[in-house]
Formats: C-alpha cells, structure tokens, sequence
C-alpha cells in the first residue's frame, strides 16, 4: 500500500470484505473503515480517498486488480452510468444475503434491539421486469462518456432516460430498461422518436426552458397501461399531436394523461392531470380485491411481492375478526382493504386526500363496509378524542415513508397501547430508530424482510411488535 496525496490517501490492492448499508461496499485499510461503491466482496481494488471523516472514509475505485469470484456479468448495456440496478454483478442469492444481513445491523448493531430468530427473506420470483411503474426524464443534453468527450466528431443530441447517479441534470438515454415489462420500452422510444422526428424541445432544467420533461408508465396485473406525459407549457397543437401519435400506436394504452408543469421541479403531485383518452386511473388486483390507482396513487412498484408483502402484515396481525385495526400512511388503503375481512373495524389515516378518496372508492367497489379513512397528517389526528370516536386499536399496521414515523405518532401509539404494532418499512435504519423508542413496552416477535426490489440495495422488512 502506498500514498500518492498528502491530504487524501491513495490505497494500493485493497481487497473489499463486506457491503453495509445503504448498499455501500466496505474495505479495512489499517483498521480503518472505507466506504466505495460498484465493488462486491472479493474485489481487489486501488482506492483514491474522496472525504475523510474520524471513523471512517469515502473513497472511489481507481482500478480493480482482480475479480471477486462472485462476480458475474451485469446484463444491461446501462449498469454503471445508470442510477438503478447497481448489484447486477451480483448473483442474486448473494443479494439476498446481504439485504437480510443489513436489517439484521440496523435493528441489532444500530438500534440495539434483542431480536427473535429472524425468517429467511422473501426473494423476488422475478428478478427483471418486475416494476409496475417508471419515470423517465427529457434533456436537451444527454449524458456523454469520457470517450465521447475525448472525441472530434462527437454529435450531444437530446436523451429520453434516468438520471445519471448523482446527477439532477444530467440524464442518460435508456434503450432498453430491464425493470418494467410490457410495452414500457417501446412506448418511451417511440416518444423520443416521434419528438426527435417533429423537433419538440426537450427540457433543460437548469435553463428552465423546453417544452417536454418527463413521461410516467404505470402498468398492472391486470393489463391495463397509464401513461402520463409532462408538459413544461401548453403548445396545445404540439401536445395533442404527440399524445394523438401514442394512441394511435398503442392502443393498448388504457389512461393516457398529461400535466402542464411550469414549476422548478418535475413532482406532479401538486399539479392538474388531464385525461387526453381513456380512464384517468388503472385498477390492481389482488386476491379479487381491486385497488383503483390514480396518476398520483401510491402503490408498492412490485405487484407480485406487495402481495408477499401484505400477506406477512396479515399474519403477523393474527385477527380473529373482533379486532379494531389502525392502518397509519394508508395510501390507497391497499393494507387496509386486504385485512379489512378478518377485522371488525379498519381506520385509515393519509396526508394526501387523492389517496384517501381512492381508498374509499376501494372499499366501495369491493363491497367492504368495515373500514374509514381520514385525510390528514397521522402526528396531527391522532389523539385521545379520536381514539373516543373510533375506538382504541387492538392492532396498529404503519408503514410510513423512508424518513419513519414522526416522535409524536410513536408517542401516541405508545398511549394508545395496542396489543400489537406490525411496522412495514422500507429503511430499516430509521424503523429501527422508532422500534427503540417503543421497546420499554413492547417486544419483537417476529422479522420478516421482503425483496421488492433485485438488483437494488434497497429491501423492504415487517416487524412485529408485541405488547410486554
């Protein structure tokens, strides 16, 4: 090992031992931790340190000398400039080991919590095409290579695709993307020909000019397909051409949408859809239950293990069909409708009021009359003149955002004691941070990951928790 800057070590034939979280490769350089990436265990690796902290460093691969025997060909012509799928090289039993081996450090090492033996993770059947939704972004610039950059006759022409890792404005241009199955990729080509073609402007979003800027694919098992195309502004005979060729190529298309977003940023959750043909939603379905999903409805990108997923929530509740249930973020009240059988009463709390009204319809168009759903921010209405009206849980289902649950909703399920808290969580560091905060009163019983997401360090994982 040598050095070759004074500030910021270089590390010569460093040999990556583990992955920690958030997917990070990890090598021990003089008992120090280096965090790297696009490495897997067994890699023999030179290391060029980028930041150094007192516990550990972050550095960049300069050269890798030898190959983990692990290692197997990634398959997309994308992987390494690409912002997803960056675990292609790895075999996806090793993936799976390594997702189960984070949940086990954020809820034993970080959140110092005595755990049961934990089940086997839940693997993917499907490892490609799994996704149930994609959003792919318009620049006048597409992303180039450091050979394209190097070259003389070198053409920057404009990119329909995902964001190069680390970059906001900078997209890559997606041939073929392996995550979402159907006509996902000829619909989002056939896009880019067609602006191509008739010279629509692609977006520049750091010059906040151009006309196109993102295009959303939703599909579902059910075979229907939305689409929804964002307009910077209206040039109302450029957009209804674009959205007429779509339809006219893809009948198929189900809910063909469009925003016009004059905003900084391309979120459209604030924003008005219009329905150009067909239905402003497509419909999921899962053991015969319906689920209305709108341009703006929240619904687990993997439908296959959802349903994986919503069954181990199920279980873990064990109800008897005298239960009064909380589902807190119900979204679309997917959780809330699919135990609402085996439950006397399902209440189900969700900031965004869309979602609310498409979690009513779904119990409406399902027959169900055992559940309620309230708008509204979970920390803000849940208290004890609530708990007065609807009564108070015997089971409590939350499965919040990345960032958790606020302190004041744990707070109050702690005073709301239910017999039992099943936690869904997709970061398994900041559900272990709230599963601390509720361990003086309640005991885990069981821990159950889910994949949703191969190829991805990402791992979703239900808790559940037991009043002591």
């Amino acid at each position: 090992m040598g050095r070759r800057n004074k500030k910021k070590p270089f590390y010569e034939k460093v040999k990556i031992s583990d992955i920690g979280a958030e997917g990070k490769s990890i090598a021990k350089v003089d008992d120090v931790v280096v965090f790297t990436s696009l490495v897997i265990p067994g890699d023999v690796v030179d290391l060029q340190v980028t930041k150094k902290r007192k516990n550990y460093q972050q550095a960049r691969v300069e050269k890798i000398h030898s190959f983990s025997e692990d290692r197997v060909e990634a398959f997309c012509e994308h992987f390494g400039i690409c912002g997803g799928c960056k675990w292609q090289f790895l075999p996806y039993d090793k993936q799976l080991y390594y997702k189960q081996k984070q949940v086990t450090d954020q809820l034993a090492r970080i959140g110092k919590l005595e755990l049961p033996e934990m089940s086997q993770i839940i693997g993917s059947e499907n490892e490609t095409f799994y996704r149930n939704k994609l959003e792919f972004s318009f620049s006048n610039k597409r992303w180039l290579t450091e050979e394209e950059i190097a070259s003389d006759d070198v053409v920057n022409t404009p990119a329909l695709g995902f964001h190069v890792t680390g970059f906001f404005d900078k997209i890559i241009r997606i041939d073929k993307c392996w995550l979402q199955g159907g006509p996902s990729n000829e619909i989002r080509n056939f896009i880019y020909q067609y602006a191509i073609s008739n010279n629509l402007e692609f977006f520049d979003i750091r010059e906040q000019v151009g006309l196109l800027r993102t295009v959303i694919i939703r599909t579902s098992s059910t075979g229907e397909i939305m689409v929804v195309v964002s307009f910077f502004k209206e040039l109302k005979e450029e957009r209804e051409k674009l959205l007429e060729a779509v339809k006219k190529a893809f009948p198929q298309i189900t809910s063909l949408l469009y925003v016009i977003n004059e905003k900084g940023n391309d979120t459209i959750t604030d924003q008005v859809i219009h329905t150009y043909s067909g239905n402003g939603h497509i419909w999921e379905e899962m053991e015969g239950i319906r689920f209305k999903i709108g341009s703006k409805s929240f619904y687990q990108t993997n439908s296959a293990q959802a349903y994986e997923l919503y069954k181990v929530a199920r279980d873990f509740a064990g109800l008897t069909g005298e239960e009064v249930v909380y589902d807190l973020y119900t979204g679309t009240g997917t959780i809330a409708n699919f135990v609402a059988g085996k439950a006397k009463k399902v209440v189900g709390i969700e900031y965004v009021l869309e979602a609310i009204e498409d979690a009513k319809l779904n119990s409406e168009v399902n027959g169900i009359t055992n559940t309620i759903f309230y708008a509204g921010d979970v920390k803000d209405l849940l208290d004890e003149v609530f708990f007065e009206k609807h009564g108070r849980p015997d089971v409590v289902i939350t499965d919040p955002p990345r960032a958790g649950m606020h302190a004041h909703v744990v707070e109050t399920i702690l005073k709301a004691a239910p017999k039992k808290v099943i936690y869904v969580s997709c970061n398994p560091a900041t559900q272990a941070r709230d599963l601390a905060l509720m361990s003086s009163q309640y005991n885990i019983a069981a821990v159950q990951p889910v994949d949703m997401f191969p190829h991805t360090h990402h791992v979703e994982n239900v808790v559940l928790l037991e009043k002591k």
